[in-house]
């Protein structure tokens, strides 16, 4: 299986600076995201702090795997989804920790969204509202959770999907990093095949194009770079109230041996750094 990937982040058409920050670790196959809140810049620092923590500790466990695992972990879950979880429960405490060091940074934090791809599994964790999609045989289907006031809502019948979407509590988190000193996680694996498409997004995609149109746009375009620079671009098209940023992997044939010269001129994915919007 070959990986291609790539990413994007935008302020947005509203926001004056950029609170999203996101990671892709090519060489590991790891893809982070966080979406930063607090105003000013200290949204910044809880989501970079937030992806700086889970990468630094998902490649520490690569380098040693015996080294601290923080969090509860459940027996079904993979080593590489229990090295996930618990980058995210230290990413919590490093937030929570420099908030209460520095008093400026008080009520800082971030929601955070990972996924890590080896021996043809795909393990996620999450915290929060940014989301993970997978597109397969057409059909999207979000692999997050919704750690939001209206999304609960919904899942409990007080408010319907459409409501929920014009709600003034949708930037109203139940779940983020930073919040408090520990913080529950939501973490699985799942099988991925070949041709599968992935997203990492944050609301600011989300709250401005629709589930059909995200389908379309990952269908329509096999480029990963320029698939996530049209679904940015849709999403300032429609107002762009948030900072945006979005993550496309795309999952192809791995030829080898004769057939490996077709792929010279293929585009090759690097690690990428971006950082861009808040609640």
């Amino acid at each position: 299986m070959r990986i291609e990937s790539a990413g994007a982040s935008d302020v947005g058409r509203v926001r004056s600076n950029n609170e999203d920050n996101y990671r892709i670790v090519a060489d590991m196959n790891l893809f982070v995201l966080s979406d930063g809140m607090g105003g000013e810049a200290h949204g910044e620092i809880a989501s970079a702090l937030a992806v700086e923590t889970v990468v630094k500790h998902c490649i520490a466990g690569e380098n040693d795997p015996a080294c601290t695992v923080f969090g509860e972990t459940q027996p079904g879950w993979s080593q590489r989804t229990k090295r996930l979880a618990s980058g995210v429960h230290l990413a919590n405490k490093k937030i929570f920790d420099s908030a209460a060091a520095h008093p400026e940074q008080s009520g800082m934090g971030a929601t955070l969204t990972a996924v890590w791809i080896g021996d043809g599994r795909l393990s996620v964790s999450h915290v929060g509202d940014s989301r993970a999609y997978l597109l397969r045989s057409g059909t999207l289907q979000q692999l997050t959770c919704d750690h939001s006031l209206v999304a609960e809502q919904v899942r409990r019948g007080i408010l319907s999907s459409a409501e929920a979407e014009t709600s003034e509590m949708q930037s109203v988190l139940l779940r983020a990093l930073g919040a408090q000193p520990d913080v529950e996680v939501d973490a699985e694996d799942h099988p991925l095949f070949v041709r599968d498409i992935l997203l990492l997004c944050s609301d600011g995609l989300t709250r401005m194009v629709t589930d059909p149109e995200i389908a379309g746009t990952l269908q329509a375009e096999p480029d990963p770079a320029i698939a996530a620079e049209k679904l940015v671009a849709l999403a300032n098209e429609r107002g762009g109230a948030d900072n945006i940023t979005v993550i496309v992997i795309r999952t192809n044939v791995d030829s080898t041996g004769w057939l490996s010269w077709l792929r010279r001129g293929a585009r090759k994915s690097q690690n990428g750094n971006g950082n861009a919007g808040g609640h």
